[in-house]
């Protein structure tokens, strides 16, 4: 299991690392948005046409793998389904693999290419380089993009797709933020699941069991592989607990997801438990979301969701973008909530969305906008209004759920969208009944995967091959588990049938 990180050479936080800015102020029209697109100028390209930042990038990488004498370097890459990929390849050629890519077969991974595109490489993003030690072994890991052989991006390649809409968006002058709280629980190894015995804890009580113990080491070891913590907590199950991290480019933040889930679940091994991200592991009890907090910022790093005078503090971009996200709400369940256990756990009673809904105090609104605490001079880093999607959960690959996160809310600055009343005055009587101003959830996965098939702004921003591998992937995993007989329909229909 790794140990230990090194900085990446081009590492980010959240105020040096979120893209090109927006050129708009936060009282900008969001009708006019993409009319407001700015062209940068050329970066500077150094030897073998590399960009002079990427070329020094893999001099530094190159002197970080001598100093540490790495051994081995991992090639890190998802599937669509955000099932994590690696391909190890000697120190050594390092050197080749980060300047001209590494070949793979991509039609031996399920769901991910068709056998005709066979031949792909790994292009690896030096900013994600980071030094590991997997048993005792010095080792580097490096997140990549999949390109063909003409150095294309792949267009079934759901991390690149996400770069290319990002850069979109920059490019008119938004830059996307996000910061998941990631839930998960904590069993005994072995194969039976349960609420622990010497866990009864519930919300934000601390727990003296042996999970509160591993969760603590957990912690302190994503840290020293780089993935920054705000925040853990004990959540409302027993061994149940959250890990909240910071905001961050949404890119950078998936990247921290896909490392963060393998290595709590090695973490946990080690020391005699399981991990699990199931979004609904136990019947009687909550299940685990991926709560995530969003926020577009100009190019100076304000935030362009902001404005003091709104009862909710929402400037009008933020209304729209919210309004977006709820109207595209039914087709983004299939990849933000993408397994068929996401639909067991958004359910009535257990504080999860199951409407196109919006407000401040209901735990049960598809988005929430948290209380502002209003500072007289708030750090660079601190945004007072932020969006929280309560629909994700973390079955979801990363990089899909935030193109359809973003896709969605650009949706709603394109046309402008409207934002109905927040939940609280529909609850109280005023701005129309719930079920004239909210659209409802699907209630299954094969409910979300139709929708996604009538959402033409969903599917268009992942693009026609990402689509087929998703359907394809989705499709099959739908199939059989309407095939299955389960033990509740034994008990159910047996005798009395």
């Amino acid at each position: 299991m790794p140990k230990k990180t090194v900085p990446t050479p081009l590492g980010a936080s959240p105020s040096d690392a979120r893209g090109a800015r927006p050129s708009h102020a936060p009282g900008a029209s969001p009708s006019d948005w993409r009319a407001r697109q700015q062209t940068g100028g050329s970066e500077a390209t150094g030897a073998a046409g590399f960009p002079e930042a990427d070329r020094r990038a893999i001099e530094h990488i190159l002197a970080c793998v001598r100093e540490a004498k790495i051994q081995q370097v991992e090639l890190q890459f998802s599937d669509v389904t955000g099932a994590v990929k690696t391909v190890a390849v000697p120190a050594r050629r390092l050197a080749h693999v980060l300047t001209a890519g590494e070949w793979f077969d991509g039609s031996a991974i399920e769901g991910f290419a068709r056998e005709v595109e066979s031949d792909m490489y790994l292009r690896p993003d030096p900013s994600t380089f980071s030094v590991i030690e997997p048993a005792g072994v010095p080792c580097a890991r490096l997140i990549c993009e999949v390109v063909t052989p003409s150095g294309e991006p792949y267009p079934g390649d759901a991390r690149g797709v996400l770069r290319a809409l990002l850069e979109q968006a920059e490019t008119a002058g938004l830059g996307y933020l996000v910061a998941p709280e990631v839930e998960f629980f904590l069993f005994p190894a072995g194969d039976g699941i349960g609420p622990l015995a010497d866990d009864p804890s519930s919300y934000f009580e601390r727990s003296r069991g042996r999970s509160r113990q591993v969760e603590l080491e957990i912690v302190a070891a994503l840290e020293t592989l780089g993935i920054r913590i705000e925040s853990s907590h004990h959540e409302v199950a027993s061994g149940q607990f959250e890990l909240d991290l910071p905001l961050l480019p949404a890119l950078v933040a998936a990247d921290m997801f896909t490392t963060l889930k393998p290595a709590v679940k090695e973490l946990a091994r080690e020391r005699g438990m399981q991990a699990t991200f199931m979004p609904k592991p136990l019947v009687d009890a909550a299940g685990s979301g991926m709560h995530t907090h969003q926020v577009l910022v100009d190019r100076s790093g304000r935030s362009v969701f902001d404005d003091p005078g709104d009862p909710y503090g929402l400037s009008a971009i933020a209304k729209a973008f919210a309004a977006g996200q709820l109207e595209h709400a039914p087709g983004m369940c299939a990849l933000v909530a993408p397994v068929v256990n996401s639909y067991k756990r958004l359910v009535p009673g257990y504080e999860a969305p199951v409407a196109g809904s919006w407000g401040r105090h209901s735990r049960g609104a598809l988005i929430r906008v948290p209380a502002q605490v209003r500072l007289d001079n708030p750090p660079a880093d601190v945004f007072e209004t932020r969006l929280e999607l309560r629909l994700p959960d973390p079955s979801c690959n990363p990089y899909l759920a935030y193109t359809a996160m973003l896709a969605a809310g650009l949706d709603g600055l394109d046309r402008g969208c409207e934002l109905g009343p927040p939940l609280e005055e529909i609850e109280h009587g005023f701005g129309g009944s719930a079920h004239s101003v909210t659209k409802p959830l699907p209630a299954s996965l094969g409910e979300a995967l139709a929708a996604l098939e009538d959402d033409d702004v969903l599917t268009s921003a992942l693009g026609s091959e990402l689509m087929e591998l998703f359907r394809s992937a989705k499709g099959l995993e739908w199939e059989a588990y309407r095939r299955q007989v389960t033990g509740w329909e034994r008990d159910t229909y047996f005798q009395r049938c």
